[in-house]
This record gives C-alpha cells, sequence and structure tokens, in this order.
C-alpha cells in the first residue's frame, strides 16, 4: 500500500486523493502535522530523491523563513534539520511505495497514469 505525506488541507493533497480514490489505488495518509516527520523517514527519501527537490521553496513557510535560515539548508543533513522542524516545508504530495522508498513528489495527472495505470 503506497503512503501519501502531505497535510489534509493542502489543494495538491486534495487532488492527489482525490485521484487516487478515482482510480481505485489503495494508500494510507500521512498528516505531516499531527504524525510528525522522523529523521530516519527523510534520511530514506534522500535515497531516491534529491534533497533540493523535497524542499518546497515555493511554499509559504520557506517564504516565512529568515534569510539566515534559508541560507542554513545546505545539504541533506540541513534540510532534513528543516523539515523535522517545520514539516510543511516538504513538496506535496510526496508517495512512498510499500517498502517505504520514496517514489513521486507532487501531483502530475499524466505522471500519476504512468506510475499506476500503465500495465
Amino acid at each position: 500500500m503506497l503512503t501519501v505525506y502531505g497535510i489534509p488541507n493542502c489543494d495538491t493533497i486534495k487532488k492527489t486523493r482525490t485521484w487516487l480514490d478515482k482510480n481505485q489505488i489503495a494508500y494510507k495518509f500521512h498528516d505531516y502535522r499531527k504524525d510528525g516527520l522522523g529523521e530516519e523517514t527523510i534520511d530514506k527519501w534522500f535515497k531516491t530523491l534529491p534533497w533540493d527537490k523535497v524542499v518546497n521553496k515555493a511554499s509559504t513557510t520557506w517564504k516565512e523563513l529568515s534569510d539566515e535560515e534559508k541560507a542554513a539548508v545546505t545539504d541533506e543533513k540541513s534540510a532534513a534539520k528543516l523539515m523535522i522542524s517545520h514539516s510543511s516545508v516538504v513538496k506535496r504530495p510526496l508517495i512512498e511505495d510499500e517498502a517505504g522508498n520514496a517514489l513521486l513528489i507532487g501531483f502530475s495527472e499524466k505522471v500519476f497514469e504512468e506510475k499506476f495505470l500503465a500495465n
């Protein structure tokens, strides 16, 4: 079963969940704010996704950081530290496969169709 990481009131998460439900693809939802994020999870994501793609620099959370906080995010370790303290800076959705490997980040109907429906 897939795991979809995000926050429930995010429009992109709503589109993602609607698309998965419509296409009868089983998933569980992990709410960053309620369920948190751990360093182990983030480190696992970085095995398949570059840290600078996981940090959403277009997010309101990122924009509200001080210049010093932004400048301090230079590698996986500093990005993970930021994501643990400000989970809403993680690009949404981040989707893991059954083994916990990060598969996709962001929502694209075309990419979802290719990844989940092409068989």
